[in-house]
C-alpha cells in the first residue's frame, strides 16, 4: 500500500511542473501532508458519518442498551483510534525525518493507541456496569467491584505494554522487575492492598451489595449500601449523614446485615410490658364472669374454670386459697394477648409468635412480646409496634393489672400530702 502511494504521488508530480524544481525533501513533505489529510479525512468520515448513523439507529432501536453506549461516548473514544491508525499505517512514508525521529515518533503513536483503545474499553466497562445496575436481577452481585477490579488489570497490563513499546523492551523484562519491588510495593500501600482483598472477599461471598442495610456501630454507619467499591463501602445513614468504611474493616470487624430481614418479609417485635407485682393475684368469681364476655377468652374461660371446678370439687368453700387451684390475672392477660396477636391482620402467623413471662426484677414482673410483622417498612413497622402496644396499656385495668413505672415528682408529692 505504501508503494502504491508513492507512486500516486509520483505520477502526480510528474503531471504538473513541480516535479522539475522538487527536491527529495518537497516530495517527502508532500507525503507527510497527504498522510495527515488522509487521517484528518477518516476522522470526519468516522466522526460526522458512521458515528452519527450510529446515534441515530439507536435513538430509533427499541432497546434501551444502545443508549447507555451512546450516553458513555463509546463510539466517540473509539473513533479516535481511526486517524491514528491511518497514521501508523502511513508511517514509512515519513522519510524526510531521520530514521531515529521516525521510531520514536513510531513509538509514541503505538503507545497512544494502546491508552486510547483502554479508554474506549474503559467506557464500554462503565456502559455495561450501568445497564446491569438498572436490572434489578443485577442488584445482588458486585458489579462495581468487578468492574474495578477489570479496569485495575487493564490498565496494569496497558501501563506495561506502553512502557515496554517506549523503552523498546519485552514486557518480560519488566514483569521480571515487579518481583524486586513487591516489598516495597506491600510497605508503602499497605492499606490500599488490605482494601483490595478484602473488596474481592466482600465481593465473592456477597457480605454486603448494594442496597442492604448493615450496622456498624464502631464507625457510626447504620443505613443503606450505596456503592461496594474494591476499596470502600459508601452507607447512606437513615440521618441522611455518609459514612464511608473501609473494606477490610467489614472483614475484620463485626456488623450486622439487615438482608435477611429484608429477603423473609418479617420484621420482629421484642419488646416487654412490665407488670407491677402488687397488682398480681387471683380472679374473682365476679372478675371471671366479666371476662367471659370477651370474645377472645369465651373458650379458654370456658374450659379452663371447668377443669378448676373439678380439681377443687374435694375442697369446700371455705379451704384456704392456697390449697385450691384458680385464675390468676396475668395468666389470662397473657393468654389473650396470644389470642390478639393471633387474629391480628399484621402478625405474620408462619413466624415466632410468643407471649412469654420473663423472671421477674426491680421493675415487676416482665411479660414479653416476640412477634414478627408482615411490613418491614420502618414507618409502617413502627406503627403497628405503637397499635399493639397501645392496646395492651389499654387493657391492663381490664384484669386488674398495673403497669410498673419508676416514681415522679408528683408522686413524691402526693405522698407527702398524704
Amino acid at each position: 500500500m505504501n508503494q502504491e502511494l508513492r507512486l500516486i504521488v509520483s505520477q502526480f508530480l510528474a503531471d504538473s511542473d513541480t516535479l522539475n524544481n522538487a527536491d527529495s525533501n518537497v516530495y517527502n513533505l508532500i507525503l507527510i501532508a497527504l498522510c495527515l489529510t488522509l487521517a484528518a479525512v477518516s476522522y470526519w468520515i468516522v466522526k460526522r458519518v458512521v458515528v452519527k448513523a450510529l446515534k441515530i439507529m439507536s435513538v430509533r432501536s427499541k432497546v434501551t442498551w444502545d443508549d447507555t453506549f451512546v450516553a458513555h461516548g463509546v463510539l466517540e473514544k473509539f473513533a479516535l483510534l481511526v486517524p491514528l491508525l491511518v497514521i501508523d499505517l502511513l508511517l514509512p512514508l515519513f522519510t524526510v525525518l531521520s530514521s531515529f525521529i521516525t521510531e520514536v515518533f513510531g513509538r509514541i503513536l503505538s503507545a497512544l493507541l494502546v491508552i486510547l483503545l483502554i479508554r474506549g474499553i474503559y467506557a464500554v466497562l462503565n456502559a455495561i456496569a450501568q445497564i446491569a445496575d438498572e436490572h434489578t436481577a443485577t442488584h445482588r452481585l458486585p458489579i462495581t467491584s468487578f468492574n474495578q477490579l477489570l479496569k485495575l488489570f487493564l490498565f496494569c497490563v496497558a501501563a506495561i505494554i506502553t512502557v515496554s513499546i517506549l523503552s523498546d523492551r519485552s514486557p518480560i523484562y519488566f514483569l521480571s522487575g515487579l518481583g524486586v519491588a513487591t516489598g516495597f510495593i506491600m510497605l508503602i500501600f499497605k492499606d490500599t492492598i488490605l482494601g483490595f482483598v478484602a473488596g474481592i472477599q466482600l465481593a465473592t461471598n456477597q457480605m454486603v451489595t448494594r442496597g442492604d442495610w448493615i450496622q456498624m456501630d464502631k464507625y457510626g454507619a447504620d443505613g443503606t449500601v450505596e456503592e461496594v467499591s474494591l476499596t470502600t463501602v459508601k452507607v447512606r445513614n437513615f440521618d441522611k449523614t455518609i459514612t464511608m468504611l473501609p473494606a477490610y474493616a467489614l472483614v475484620s470487624d463485626a456488623f450486622k446485615n439487615w438482608r435477611g430481614m429484608t429477603e423473609s418479609g418479617g420484621r420482629r417485635i421484642k419488646r416487654s410490658v412490665f407488670i407491677d407485682i402488687q397488682s398480681i393475684g387471683f380472679l374473682s368469681k365476679e372478675d371471671t364472669e366479666r371476662l367471659s364476655h370477651v370474645h377472645l377468652l369465651k373458650n379458654y374461660l370456658t374450659d379452663k374454670s371447668f377443669d378448676i371446678n373439678t380439681f377443687n370439687l374435694p375442697f369446700s368453700d371455705d379451704e384456704h386459697a392456697v390449697n385450691s387451684r384458680g385464675l390468676t390475672n396475668v395468666g389470662t392477660f397473657r393468654v389473650y394477648l396470644l389470642a390478639y396477636l393471633q387474629q391480628h391482620p399484621q402478625v405474620r402467623k408462619d413466624m415466632t409468635l410468643l407471649v412469654r413471662q420473663l423472671a421477674p426484677t426491680t421493675q415487676g414482673m416482665p411479660i414479653e412480646i416476640y412477634i414478627f410483622t408482615n411490613d418491614i417498612r420502618w414507618a409502617f413497622y413502627e406503627d403497628i409496634q405503637a397499635d399493639i402496644f397501645d392496646h395492651i396499656f389499654s387493657v391492663l385495668p381490664a384484669f386488674g393489672l398495673q403497669a410498673f413505672q419508676q416514681p415522679s415528682g408528683n408522686d413524691i408529692q402526693g405522698l407527702q400530702r398524704n
